[in-house]
């Protein structure tokens, strides 16, 4: 195939090596003028870097700093910044997600569930203990003995106020249905069909959250990463 080439442009008179010579030696001085297509921007500003900078140099014995060290400095903290930021938002989305709307969620235990059984046992066993108490009031009242000990007459005092108690309450609770119905009837509330809750359901899950980045989510960041998983910021922000 280069032969060919060769043959052909030496039929033609045209020497490649001189013309690749010749292209070189014009281009020559355009060849390494733009280095960049884009306009490379400092993110932190040059003179408050550059002073902390020598500030911290003179302490190691050093004399002077470069601006492209400056530069450097200045690329490396806009990089950790962005990468601290990807960190923290994924920790927020973590956060606030919410697992029980997925249909993998299984339910292994609901700790409110059983506090409420618990309440639940507690009032019937309470209940049940009034109940008894109750009888034995009612007992008392219904004794006629003629000899009775002080404690006999205490329980008889005690069910007296319990009769009236029950009376009181009868009496605010037939005052209260009575005032209902003068007000009249209360307007019913239309009830959702299921495909209305289920497209509400789907709107609370479709619709965007507002991720927000709290204290708690830097100091798990913090924990996180090596280089400040044991610093005195950390322990300093612990004991705010």
């Amino acid at each position: 195939g280069d032969d060919d080439i060769n043959d052909v442009a030496t039929m033609g008179g045209v020497n490649l090596s001189e013309e690749s010579k010749n292209i070189l030696a014009t281009n020559a001085d355009f060849i390494g003028t733009q280095i960049r297509s884009c306009k490379d921007e400092a993110f932190l500003f040059h003179g408050p870097l550059m002073s902390r900078i020598h500030e911290i140099a003179k302490r190691h014995g050093l004399d002077e700093v470069s601006l492209d060290v400056a530069n450097m400095i200045s690329h490396a903290t806009q990089e950790r910044l962005r990468d601290m930021s990807e960190k923290l938002s994924t920790i927020a989305e973590h956060r606030i997600e919410i697992y029980k709307m997925d249909k993998r969620y299984e339910v292994t235990n609901d700790v409110r569930t059983q506090l409420k059984f618990l309440e639940e046992i507690d009032k019937l066993e309470k209940k049940r203990h009034e109940e008894q108490e109750r009888e034995i009031l009612l007992r008392a009242i219904k004794s006629r003995s003629k000899n009775e000990d002080p404690e006999q007459l205490k329980l008889k005092q005690k069910a007296k106020e319990l009769q009236a108690a029950e009376m009181e309450e009868v009496r605010q609770r037939e005052a209260n249905l009575t005032a209902l119905a003068a007000i009249g009837p209360r307007k019913k509330r239309k009830l959702e069909t299921p495909d209305v809750g289920q497209a509400v359901s789907l709107s609370m899950i479709n619709r965007p959250r507002t991720k927000r980045v709290n204290l708690r989510d830097m100091l798990f960041l913090l924990e996180q990463e090596r280089s400040t998983s044991k610093s005195n910021l950390l322990f300093k922000t612990f004991l705010k």
